[in-house]
């Protein structure tokens, strides 16, 4: 069952922003980068010519350049296709069947993973719902998380929740998120700011990583 079009609108600006409760400080021997859900099923909700999904990719990308550059881990999300009944569960009951295998499953063009790269088979909402995310973080000794992708309000946000609850300090980024609709978009960065986590534009996060890159 395909996605329905989400309309497009502008991303939140920096004065939009709910002040965060924390002040937390990206370190690269800290960090890893999260590529929340970036498949093609997700992404041909949007129209790819404008905001946020024009912008959501470019700033993806160039924070994983920068990730990539400092050697701080890229680790990509995907949802499999053709789920049996059995692991797909009550998600059917608001989503239908999901993804189909192929096409579905592939992470936009302009984000492609390369062998460096780690993948997580994702099952839930949470990142870390039913997958090794958190062993993974803990054997490369990273315990701040950076998030990307869709959908903030959904896994993005909910990711960031069970960060926090397992000690890993989650730091959303709120260019390079993107939702169904701009009110819950600017609903999940208030919360994270709020509860869990810290909110960043990417120019922001590029500065730090390279800030502490140079240190």
């Amino acid at each position: 069952m395909a996605i329905p079009p989400i309309d497009a609108y502008p991303l939140p600006s920096p004065a939009e922003l709910t002040a965060n409760r924390v002040h937390w400080r990206l370190d690269t021997t800290r960090c890893a980068l999260l590529v929340h859900d970036m498949q093609k099923y997700f992404i041909d909700a949007f129209d790819r010519t404008t905001e946020p999904a024009s912008a959501l990719i470019e700033n993806i990308r160039l924070i994983r350049e920068i990730c990539r550059q400092n050697g701080i881990p890229v680790i990509y999300t995907a949802q499999p296709g053709n789920q049996h009944p059995s692991r797909r569960g009550i998600l059917a009951d608001f989503w239908g069947t999901g993804l189909v295998s192929g096409r579905d499953e592939e992470i936009v063009d302009d984000l492609a993973p390369n062998e460096v790269d780690i993948f997580v088979t994702k099952w839930r909402y949470s990142a870390f719902q039913r997958t090794d995310l958190a062993q993974l973080l803990n054997r490369h000794g990273r315990d701040q998380l950076i998030i990307t992708g869709v959908y903030a309000h959904m896994g993005c946000m909910l990711s960031a929740a069970e960060a926090f609850m397992n000690d890993i300090e989650p730091f959303m980024i709120s260019d390079a998120t993107a939702d169904f609709s701009r009110a819950e978009h600017l609903g999940a960065l208030d919360y994270v700011a709020k509860r869990c986590g810290t909110v960043l534009p990417t120019d922001r996060v590029i500065t730090s990583l390279i800030e502490r890159s140079a240190a």
